[in-house]
C-alpha cells in the first residue's frame, strides 16, 4: 500500500484549518493541524510532513520565523497563507524560502491544485534511475542535477529550495536563450500563477546570492524582458 503524502496545516483559526484538512483528506492526503509556531516546529520533526501550509499570523512565533527556522535545516515545501496581500509581505515570504504564497480568503480547489503542483515539483526522481534519464547540466565550476536535486558550485554542494534549483536548471539548459518572466512563471510553477512576476525576480536574486557570476557564465538580466543563462 502506498503511503499517503502528509500535509502539516499551521493556522490558529481552527475553522479554516479544519476546512483545509477536509478538502485535502478528500484528495487522499494525511493531515495534521497545529495552531502555533512552536507546535509547528515540533511537528516538522515528529510528523515529518511532505509539505507545510503555513499561516503568517500565529501566536508566539510567527509564520515568517517558522519558515526561517524550517529553511535552516530542511527543503520541505512551504506554502504561506495570509490575509496580508501586500507585495512586501509576499516578497518577504518568498525571500525567506517559501515555495508559494496564497491570500485569504482563497478557493479550496485552487489551494489543492497548488499543493499538488508544489509536491510534483519537489518530488525528485529515484536515485536508481537509468543514466539516460538523468537531468544534469555542467559548466566550469557548476553542476546542476535535477534528477537528485543537487547543485555543486566551486566544488561545494549548495542547498536551495526546489523552485530555485528548477529555475537555475531551466535557464542553464538553454544557454543564451532569453526568457520572459511570464515564460519562467509558466515553466517553473507549472500552472497559471496568480500573483506577481516579481516572484521570478525574488528567486533570481536568491540564486545570485548563492551562485556568483563566473568568467565563463552568468545569470544575465535582459532589461524590460527577463533573464538568460549567458555563456561567454
Amino acid at each position: 500500500m502506498v503511503n499517503k503524502q502528509k500535509i502539516l496545516i499551521v493556522d490558529d483559526d481552527n475553522n479554516i484549518a479544519e476546512l483545509i484538512s477536509l478538502y485535502l483528506t478528500k484528495e487522499c492526503f494525511e493531515t495534521m493541524i497545529v495552531g502555533d509556531g512552536e507546535s509547528a516546529l515540533s511537528a516538522v520533526d515528529s510528523f515529518t510532513p511532505n509539505l507545510i501550509l503555513l499561516d503568517l499570523m500565529l501566536p508566539g512565533i510567527d509564520g515568517y520565523q517558522v519558515c526561517r527556522e524550517v529553511r535552516s535545516k530542511s527543503n520541505i515545501p512551504i506554502i504561506m497563507l495570509s490575509a496580508k496581500g501586500e507585495i512586501f509581505d509576499k516578497v518577504l515570504g518568498l525571500e525567506l524560502g517559501a515555495d508559494d504564497y496564497m491570500e485569504k480568503p482563497f478557493d479550496s480547489k485552487e489551494l489543492v491544485a497548488r499543493v499538488k503542483a508544489v509536491l510534483r515539483r519537489y518530488k525528485a526522481a529515484p536515485a536508481a534511475a537509468e543514466p539516460t534519464g538523468i537531468k544534469c547540466v555542467e559548466y566550469p565550476d557548476l553542476t546542476i542535477n535535477q534528477t537528485n536535486y543537487s547543485v555543486i558550485y566551486m566544488g561545494k554542494s549548495v542547498e536551495m529550495p526546489p523552485k530555485e534549483l528548477e529555475l537555475l536548471y531551466f535557464l542553464a539548459s538553454s544557454p543564451n536563450h532569453v526568457f520572459t518572466r511570464e515564460q519562467l512563471l509558466d515553466q517553473i510553477w507549472g500552472y497559471e500563477y496568480i500573483g506577481d512576476t516579481r516572484t521570478v525576480d525574488v528567486h533570481i536574486k536568491r540564486l545570485r546570492e548563492k551562485i556568483k557570476d563566473h568568467e565563463s557564465w552568468r545569470i544575465a538580466t535582459i532589461w524590460g524582458i527577463g533573464y538568460k543563462f549567458e555563456v561567454r
